[in-house]
């Protein structure tokens, strides 16, 4: 995005250190990573950065409204899927953006989706470290992955302070569905390298009364005092063979770091309610009065839907007309990604997550870190870019 960074860059870069850069992530936690890294970071300029944060700003004006819990109610389209216990304050809040361009060709943000839940927080962290360590020469002074002056120390005390706080790491789970199995493992395992916790199945929790225990390598029990909930609801409705003798739904002592209901609350359920210049035109569904004419310009999507599933990027009004579950869909205005970072063959284009976190001491959530996806194709999605080069997973350095 920054012309003169990105030449010095894509022309300093070579096969042999990208290949260098994959086995030094792959072989600091003894696990090959799942996913495409792609083979640069991005370079935002101070211009998008500042619009990036007027964006988050304009959403968490809205979140933080004394009826939003009100207007999410319907969020739960089952009201079994309630967990008890919530707080006031979603601990996580990720922010999707999609880079484009504006009517006079000016870099600027448009919000994608949200969520009220945990992102890759220590992963990449971990990444922006590889990348300079690797292609440090190139990338240079004054850009950061954090905002408003905050250090990579500062930023990791945070995490701690949030997560652990004062509990022993031993009582604190990172809760997953067969953790060794996600795509995002490598984020687990950096986690519990940093913080000593315990990265756990939900089928190894075990409950007696309200209190949840697990075995640890000794086989002695350690009781759950924290909880930092990993696991997708999706993904959990479909794995009807899990044995388990905890479910969401109890009431139990233990403090869920990342309550789950903020999942369903702030989410792609929240985006009709949002507006500005960096927000697309959204619609529930069943309340569209008039199916707009120009459906070539808009994306029909599940609002709960695992990896993106059952989107639906060339709509028509026929298939409008055969969602039987019309609650449960969202349309939505398309968001044109520019292509805007130049690479070795075809330029990519790239989204933004701009990774927000509740402070508790000072009683606001402020952005901490951000998660970049390269893509080539129609969507940012893996089965999108198989077989393209400089796409995939990256980190953004601000310009300060």
């Amino acid at each position: 995005m920054i012309k003169k960074i990105r030449d010095v860059y894509n022309t300093n870069f070579s096969e042999e250190k990208y290949t260098a850069f994959l086995k030094d992530i792959d072989t600091s936690f003894d696990y090959k990573v799942k996913f495409k890294i792609a083979e640069t970071p991005v370079f935002l300029p101070k211009a998008l950065k500042m619009k990036l944060v007027e964006a988050c700003s304009d959403v968490m004006k809205v979140i933080n409204q004394p009826n939003f819990k009100e207007l999410t109610n319907g969020a739960f389209f089952d009201k079994n899927t309630i967990v008890p216990n919530e707080d006031e304050h979603s601990k996580f809040i990720q922010l999707d953006f999609g880079i484009c361009k504006d009517d006079v060709g000016n870099l600027t943000p448009k919000l994608i989706e949200l969520q009220g839940f945990p992102s890759l927080y220590y992963f990449q962290e971990f990444l922006g470290g590889k990348y300079k360590e690797h292609f440090g020469n190139v990338i240079p002074k004054g850009f950061s992955q954090h905002l408003n002056g905050m250090t990579s120390d500062n930023y990791l005390g945070l995490l701690q302070q949030e997560i652990v706080g004062d509990t022993d790491p031993k009582q604190v789970i990172l809760l997953e569905i067969e953790p060794e199995l996600q795509a995002t493992a490598i984020d687990f395992y950096a986690t519990a390298a940093k913080l000593g916790i315990k990265v756990l199945c939900i089928t190894d929790l075990m409950k007696r009364g309200k209190t949840l225990f697990y075995n640890d390598d000794n086989g002695s029990e350690v009781e759950v005092l924290k909880i930092y909930n990993r696991i997708i609801f999706d993904e959990l409705h479909q794995r009807t063979d899990l044995k388990t003798e905890f479910s969401f739904q109890d009431e139990i002592d233990a403090e869920w770091i990342g309550h789950p209901n903020w999942f369903y609350r702030i989410s792609k359920y929240t985006m009709p309610l949002l507006k500005g210049d960096y927000v697309p035109k959204s619609y529930y569904l069943n309340a569209l009065e008039i199916i707009p004419e120009d459906l070539e310009n808009y994306v029909l999507k599940p609002l709960y839907s695992f990896a993106g599933a059952g989107v639906e990027i060339h709509v028509t009004k026929d298939m409008i007309d055969k969602v039987t579950n019309k609650a449960n869909y969202l349309l939505q205005e398309k968001v044109a990604y520019a292509p805007v970072i130049e690479t070795m063959d075809d330029p990519a284009k790239c989204e933004i997550r701009m990774m927000l976190l509740h402070n508790s001491k000072t009683n606001k959530t402020e952005i901490v870190s951000n998660l970049m996806r390269l893509s080539k194709g129609e969507m940012v999605g893996v089965k999108y870019n198989k077989d393209k080069t400089w796409v995939g997973g990256s980190t953004g350095f601000f310009e300060e």
